[in-house]
């Protein structure tokens, strides 16, 4: 049974709307899965699982969260060369950029991404949502 860790930020509640979905895809799938935070997941925790799923919405200039996500992430990422992961998040504004860059750092760091990013428009509608569930199954 592989191992999967959800570890999200989330200000209004949409990215942790889709962090219980992509968990459920993950269940479904046959995965054992932790649903975490930025204070409860560190690099270290990385070496535990065998893909984790990282969700953070746009912030600002459409940027990571910078308080807790993005220093969680930072350190995290000298272990993400060979992982596999995938990236999602939620954004009221912008065109998603912010996805596109933080896919282009899990890249140069050697990431593999299992699947497609799932964006959701403020809160995540049944198609995000599934979608969501979706990027689960493929890190199961």
């Amino acid at each position: 049974m592989s191992k999967v860790a959800v570890v999200f930020w989330s200000g209004t509640g949409n990215t942790e709307a889709m962090a219980n979905k992509v968990a459920d895809g993950a269940k479904a799938a046959g995965a054992e899965v932790q649903v975490l935070t930025p204070e409860t997941f560190d690099a270290a925790k990385m070496d535990e699982f065998d893909a984790v799923a990282f969700g953070c919405p746009a912030m600002g200039a459409e940027e990571l969260e910078e308080t807790e996500f993005a220093p969680m992430f930072e350190a995290c990422e000298s272990k993400l060369s060979g992982k596999k992961i995938a990236l999602f998040g939620s954004y009221g504004w912008g065109d998603g950029e912010w996805m596109r860059l933080w896919e282009e750092t899990c890249k140069n760091d050697g990431a593999v991404l299992a699947c497609e990013s799932v964006m959701a428009n403020e809160t995540p509608d049944a198609e995000a949502e599934a979608a969501c569930e979706a990027l689960g199954k493929a890190l199961a």
